[in-house]
């Protein structure tokens, strides 16, 4: 409430309670002092406005007589005694919203208001009554022909962005509530425009461009986001200029602006632009913010117009992702077999989301880039000179990984993307790998009978797992079953069901080495992950053969039971084995479930239970609790073996003290001790 004391308000406000003392003689209840004295305070002058508000309501005096009595002070040529009696019916107005109204008062009330919107001296208490007119829901509500003449005089005489940050606030309201409520009537006002329909359209974009206070920008924001499919007004057309609207940084207007650059599919050649060049900023924010904006805007706009990004795309998510490359740091430890094995910051993260969306969208597009990017092929012909993990250079690493996530993602995306990149990079990587590619029929295969003769090398190991790992990620994510939504004639399944053999030889070479030089901790990784990969691809043996499943599972045992002398691989292997485990438990596939008992359990519990105690007896406990992990019916089977293992050691132990006790009394009742007694 603005009623600040000062003598030129006193005829207003004595002129006012003089009516109401009319209409009742009982007004005593009613401050006057509180509102003509100049010393009242704020708290008095809202108490007294309550006190009217209230006789209002209760019938003791109406609005149209209140505004009858009230015509010289709103009308009058004393600016600020006009605005305050302006201001004074403005908020009376907005404390009645509930109060029942005739159409005639309304349609008055409407028509005094929109015309004040031309006077700037009382323009505050103007936006109030409109507002307060146009919010109300029940009792009498602003007629269509009414909103439209609001928006007109909105239009026409109002320089938003001339005002003052609560003014502007209220002519943002107002607009809102206009375009909530009234839609019919702002989209006849701009059709009875014509050819100069543009007016509405540049109106509300000229009252929002320039908007830096943040409670204005939300509003402004909202104005310009779609609220219904029906909607009659165009608020594609409506939001054109928003783009050239500054945005400090406050992060609540985030959500918002977000909303408004994904409202309509004509901010495209503007917004896409302005994001890419954002993402070649030096602040992280800048580049997050942009990534982000750009994946929410992809679906908005639709395949078609983001076609015309496509590379300019491509090239900036690149670098976002290269330039990220010191993120991706490779960990080697057992916990990372169960996810991502590599740690990404933001940037990384949001460029590599983004790339999925896109590769998604425009599929033949993206991944055509992809399977054709100089820096992709550089990088897969120069890792054949790198043996080993120790022998890549930082830099080369960084780029390795970057490219892996790249091949992942894009493959992960969608069936097609995956056989496309599959059908380039694969057989590339087989190769790499010195395995011997037969090519005849338009189709790649692998002769088993051939000897495995070297190491493969670290590059084309890591991205070969890579790419086995986001076609069993595309799998596992895809709700129907593996035999329904792959086919068995899809690219990438005919060469994992051509070379998942071999892999697996591959994989398990690396950790059944005999070599001088140990492997690398991230060689042995690999391998582990390798296997764990294949036999973790979903539908049954459709892609991964159930005698290579079967020996994945047996080259793990015999690490655990064997091998417990290195101390990675082992737990590797055991860690290896229980995500097996939980994934055949909880894919309820039953004959991989039948061969994990028999090879794994069974096997383990064996190991405790037989005569070669070789493994250490705490190794022993703890590879049998992690295998129990892996689901009920295992740790059911364990326990029931353990019960048995227990049971016939406590047998064979009472039959040694009977034989110890029967031993020692059969000693005692010799001859020669007789002898001896005499």
């Amino acid at each position: 409430m603005l009623f600040h004391a000062n003598p030129i308000f006193q005829g207003v406000f004595y002129q006012t309670v003089a009516l109401l003392k009319r209409y009742n003689g009982g007004f005593n209840e009613v401050d006057c002092d509180g509102l003509i004295s100049i010393s009242s305070s704020k708290e008095d002058e809202a108490a007294s406005l309550d006190a009217i508000v209230s006789l209002v309501k209760n019938d003791v005096v109406t609005i149209s007589s209140l505004v009858r009595e009230m015509e010289m002070y709103l009308t009058t040529t004393d600016n600020i005694i006009r605005a305050r009696g302006i201001l004074l019916l403005g908020e009376a107005l907005e404390c009645l919203s509930s109060k029942p109204l005739d159409a005639a008062t309304i349609h008055i009330l409407v028509a005094f208001f929109k015309e004040r919107l031309a006077d700037w001296r009382a323009l505050r208490g103007a936006l109030v009554g409109c507002l307060a007119l146009v919010r109300r829901k029940s009792g009498g509500m602003v007629t269509g022909s009414d909103a439209k003449g609001v928006a007109e005089s909105y239009l026409q005489n109002l320089q938003v962005q001339s005002l003052g940050q609560h003014d502007r606030k209220l002519c943002f309201e107002l607009m809102e509530c206009l375009l909530e409520h009234y839609p019919s009537a702002v989209a006849s006002l701009w059709l009875l425009l014509g050819r100069m329909g543009d007016e509405l359209i540049y109106g509300i974009c000229e009252a929002i461009d320039g908007e830096k206070d943040p409670q204005c920008l939300m509003l402004a924001f909202h104005i310009v986001e779609p609220k219904a499919e029906d909607a009659e007004v165009k608020r594609d057309d409506l939001s054109r200029a928003l783009m050239v609207m500054p945005c400090p940084a406050f992060e609540a207007l985030l959500g918002h602006f977000k909303l408004a650059f994904s409202s309509t599919p004509l901010f495209e050649p503007s917004v896409i632009p302005l994001l890419l060049e954002k993402l070649s900023s030096s602040l992280s924010s800048a580049k997050v913010d942009s990534l982000k904006y750009i994946s929410h805007c992809t679906p908005k706009y639709g395949a078609e117009r983001m076609a015309k990004h496509a590379e300019a795309i491509w090239s900036s998510l690149k670098d976002a992702i290269y330039t990220s490359g010191q993120s991706f740091v490779l960990s080697f430890t057992p916990e990372s077999l169960g996810g991502l094995d590599s740690e990404e910051n933001e940037i990384a993260a949001e460029a590599l989301a983004l790339l999925e969306k896109v590769v998604q969208q425009n599929n033949d597009l993206f991944s055509s880039m992809i399977v054709g990017d100089e820096e992709i092929n550089m990088v897969l012909n120069t890792i054949t000179g790198y043996q080993s993990y120790k022998d890549i250079p930082l830099q080369s690493k960084q780029k390795l990984y970057s490219v892996g996530r790249i091949l992942y993602v894009s493959a992960k995306a969608s069936v097609a993307s995956c056989s496309r990149v599959f059908q380039i990079f694969f057989p590339r990587l087989i190769e790499s790998m010195g395995l011997p590619v037969v090519n005849g029929s338009g189709t790649c295969s692998f002769n088993d009978d051939c000897i495995i003769s070297k190491r493969p090398n670290y590059g084309s190991l890591y991205l070969c797992i890579e790419l086995l790992g986001a076609c069993r990620d595309l799998v596992i994510a895809t709700a129907n079953p593996a035999s329904q939504c792959v086919s068995a004639n899809e690219t990438w399944c005919c060469l994992i069901q051509s070379f998942s053999t071999s892999l697996s030889k591959i994989f398990s070479s690396i950790l059944t080495t005999r070599t001088e030089e140990p492997a690398h901790d991230a060689d042995m990784y690999l391998g582990v992950k390798g296997l764990q990969i294949l036999a973790t691809f979903p539908g049954g043996y459709l892609l991964v053969s159930k005698s290579t499943c079967d020996s994945i599972l047996m080259t793990f045992i015999s690490i655990i039971t064997i091998d417990f002398n290195k101390t990675l691989l082992w737990n590797l292997s055991v860690k290896a084995l229980v995500h097996i485990g939980l994934f055949i438990h909880g894919s309820n596939e039953s004959e991989k479930s039948m061969s994990y008992m028999d090879i794994v359990v069974q096997k383990i519990v064996s190991s405790i239970s037989s005569d070669n105690h070789n493994m250490p007896f705490p190794l022993q406990l703890e590879a049998i609790s992690a295998i129990g992990t892996s689901g009920m019916i295992y740790m059911l089977k364990i326990v029931t073996g353990l019960q048995e293992v227990i049971c016939a050691n406590l047998a064979e132990i009472y039959v040694r003290m009977f034989n110890n006790l029967f031993n020692i009394r059969a000693q005692g009742m010799s001859p020669s001790n007789e002898q001896d007694d005499s």
